[in-house]
């Protein structure tokens, strides 16, 4: 049977900040984020079934992804967890939705983050194939499964 590729588009608003970075990206800012999620498998096949056809129902990508991802970063505030705890404070002051993370909030470290998060969610028989997040309308990071695999 034929192994198939299903992508679903999303797109959120997030700011962040890198900490210690050398240039303007040390400062506040937030991007317009479009995310694609693809995902691997063989289409189900049971004559009459509701999923007759499908690797995944896109309904229930569109809501993992949501609930996992969308729904946790967008309008909300990424900081590194180094940024001195006064100016956390500050910053927490200044919003309902702030996220800690142990790394830098890089696009790049973002797209493996995300990937981190998804992979283990994947329905049986689905498997995360690659996560391409871009920050902009000309840069962006992808995740592949295939250069992730452990030896």
């Amino acid at each position: 049977m034929a192994v198939i590729r299903v992508t679903k588009r999303f797109h959120f608003e997030m700011a962040h900040t890198l900490y210690n970075y050398d240039g303007v990206c040390s400062n506040l800012h937030g991007h317009s984020y479009d995310l694609e999620v693809t995902v691997t498998g063989q289409a189900f096949h049971g004559a009459g079934h509701p999923r007759d056809g499908m690797v995944i129902d896109f309904h229930d990508l569109k809501n993992l992804v949501k609930t996992q991802i969308i729904d946790r970063f967008d309008h909300a505030l990424m900081i590194n967890s180094l940024i001195p705890e006064e100016q956390v404070s500050a910053l927490a002051s200044t919003t309902q939705r702030m996220l800690v993370v142990g790394f830098q909030p890089t696009t790049e470290n973002l797209v493996a983050y995300i990937a981190g998060i998804l992979s283990p969610l994947m329905p049986e028989g689905v498997s995360l194939f690659s996560v391409r997040l871009a920050e902009t309308v000309t840069s962006f990071a992808e995740w592949y499964a295939t250069d992730n695999e452990e030896d």
